[in-house]
């Protein structure tokens, strides 16, 4: 079952970022933890000082005796702007590029629905996140300083980062993102349309219909975010860059260059392999949850629209 069947591209906006903000209230303090334990290198040159966050939950009670409850939630209203944005344009860009491609195939060369829900995913995943990818920079920014403020609100951030480093400042990191978000998306809407379309029609004489869309968003979630989690890492690590590396909570970010490879050739030769996979755990437990609020929170909106 197609989702967004039935639904005009505004009403795939509005769904969308109705469920991109359920998500993020649901993620925001892992996705915190996930943040500063990506950032932080215990093997690199530049690291003065043994790591300061281990695990999950030792992150948490570090994060909360420092700076307190609230700090969990550290550039969530930033990061509340960035998935309304993403997930309005990432929604309803994906159910028009579907459509066409399932509309425009040549006989005797159909795609399957999986295969167009792939391409259709990687490819308004790509759309959205360059769209918002600011958001993003600042999101990650925010959640990495600790008591000491580097920033602060939204449009007196975006001004100093434009004042002290350009318009591409605002872009750090783009291109692994972009790397990134294309497989990622294909394949979280590509698992999910399979997983709905086989596991559905089991389990639906006995969940109701928002359980199954959480449980096959959570599936797709996990699977999606294993695949590409180095490449998330490479664009947290960049997105920090600047003037303001040594400001934050997380001590000893390295310094690299502007390109991604160079970023990602230099982790792999101070931290060896696992350290691409640094805060996979955070990442994973927030995964499923979030995709499932995303799926679940979808199909609530779309209820009242169809």
């Amino acid at each position: 079952m197609n989702m967004q069947e039935g639904l005009t591209p505004a009403e795939s906006a509005i769904c969308g970022g109705f469920a991109g903000l359920v998500s993020r209230m649901v993620v925001a303090p892992l996705d915190v933890v996930k943040i500063r334990l990506q950032l932080q290198s215990s093997h690199h040159p530049a690291a003065q000082a043994p790591p300061r966050y281990h695990g999950v939950l030792r992150t948490i009670q570090l994060i909360v005796r420092e700076e307190g409850w609230t700090a969990l939630w550290k550039g969530n209203l930033t990061a509340q702007y960035l998935y309304l944005a993403y997930g309005a344009v990432q929604f309803s860009t994906y159910q028009k590029i579907r459509a066409s491609i399932l509309h425009e195939q040549s006989p005797g060369k159909s795609l399957s629905q999986t295969s167009a829900s792939f391409l259709a995913g990687s490819i308004s995943g790509a759309i959205a996140t360059s769209l918002s990818y600011p958001l993003d920079l600042l999101r990650t920014r925010l959640a990495s300083q600790g008591r000491a403020k580097v920033y602060t609100r939204l449009y007196p951030s975006i001004r100093s980062i434009l004042k002290t480093e350009g318009v591409s400042g605002l872009y750090r990191g783009l291109f692994p993102s972009l790397l990134q978000i294309s497989p990622y998306m294909g394949l979280m809407f590509g698992s999910y349309d399979l997983f709905r379309r086989h596991i559905g029609p089991y389990a639906a004489p006995h969940l109701p219909d928002r359980s199954i869309d959480a449980a096959c968003g959570a599936a797709a979630g996990v699977l999606s975010k294993t695949g590409v989690f180095p490449l998330d890492l490479v664009r947290k690590r960049l997105q920090v860059q600047g003037p303001s590396r040594t400001r934050y909570a997380v001590h000893g970010i390295p310094r690299y260059g502007r390109s991604w490879t160079h970023a990602f050739l230099h982790i792999l030769r101070y931290e060896g392999p696992i350290g691409l996979y640094r805060g996979l755990f955070p990442s994973l437990i927030k995964a499923a949850p979030a995709s499932a609020a995303t799926f679940w929170a979808f199909g609530l909106a779309r209820s009242f629209l169809v």
